[in-house]
């Protein structure tokens, strides 16, 4: 995984061979936060995803800076493909600073608007993310218009089962969130409490497969062209974690400590233990493996650290990029 501090890349307008459409600004970003897409004409500037909170003065600073660049007034909308912490942790910041109207999917609308912790994902998830407002909702088979373009809103099951891609037709780019990186896609979550989540993302792939697409931009990671490889890659990733459950929870709890590792960059044993026993989705999979809680937090240390994503010194978990 990236720093914590990477430095967030400028705007690149071609990718391989693909020239990007006017309009279209792709800022890929270091975890925790996803990857911000600006779409912009004198009609409409809208954001897609808004990256972790902590991260949120930058988040800021880089769609201030690329209003200026363009000589834009402000930002009309913003819209999350999704409600995990690094896609709409800058929402209330950027809701303030802008009056931006904030586009959700349209099935969490009654866990947004109740602040629902029990069907939001962040407490449970063991992350943050400032309260915000929505004013409007992304539904599938709908469309959007984002910048100078009309975007299809398509259903994404599989990493999180509310999730959306948005697809432009005339220019083929793919705006897949985590449902297909360059090298596979992020943790199939709803397999985690329970829900069926492999199924998901074999539908997702299998719509991605049926769309004629030349460019993904992902959630995380370089965008990319090279789009049947990286079908190939996902859905021989999803064998792999289908084929033994636990393995999909093992993976998703070393996923969710590296996660808050980045955010702490380093914290005290005591305290790392503290978080795992008090993280939902973390005693799910505890309860899967059949551990106990001591058992639990010490494989779970072990396993970044034989992984070289963490080291232990003086009694602190320190990451390791």
């Amino acid at each position: 995984m990236n720093s914590l501090l990477r430095k967030i890349n400028v705007p690149e307008k071609r990718i391989g061979n693909y020239l990007l459409p006017p309009g279209i600004d792709i800022f890929e970003r270091g975890w925790l936060s996803a990857n911000n897409i600006l779409l912009y004409c004198d009609a409409d500037v809208s954001l897609v995803d808004t990256g972790y909170c902590a991260h949120q003065q930058m988040t800021v600073n880089l769609v201030t800076n690329a209003l200026e660049q363009h000589q834009l007034t402000g930002l009309n909308k913003v819209v999350n493909t999704h409600l995990h912490s690094d896609h709409c942790g800058g929402n209330a910041a950027l809701s303030t600073i802008f009056d931006s109207e904030i586009w959700i999917p349209e099935a969490e609308a009654i866990a947004v608007q109740d602040w629902d912790e029990n069907l939001l994902s962040f407490q449970q998830l063991g992350q943050e993310c400032p309260r915000f407002m929505h004013q409007a909702l992304l539904v599938p088979g709908e469309e959007i218009v984002l910048g100078p373009y009309r975007w299809q809103i398509l259903a994404a099951p599989g990493h999180d089962n509310h999730s959306i891609m948005l697809y432009q037709e005339q220019h083929q780019i793919l705006i897949s969130a985590d449902a297909l990186w360059e090298e596979g896609f992020g943790v199939i979550f709803p397999e985690l409490w329970g829900e069926a989540g492999f199924e998901g993302v074999a539908q997702t792939l299998e719509l991605i497969e049926g769309l004629s697409v030349a460019l993904v931009i992902p959630g995380h990671g370089k965008p990319f062209t090279e789009v049947k490889t990286s079908i190939e890659t996902a859905k021989s990733r999803l064998d792999y974690l289908s084929s033994d459950a636990d393995r999909n929870a093992r993976h998703g709890a070393k996923v969710l400590l590296k996660y808050k590792l980045l955010e702490w960059q380093s914290q005290e044993m005591a305290k790392v233990n503290q978080w795992i026993l008090g993280t939902p989705a973390l005693e799910s999979i505890r309860q899967q493996m059949n551990l106990s809680d001591e058992d639990f937090q010490g494989w779970l240390v072990q396993a970044l650290v034989k992984s070289k994503a963490a080291v232990i010194e003086q009694g602190m978990l320190v990451n390791l990029d």
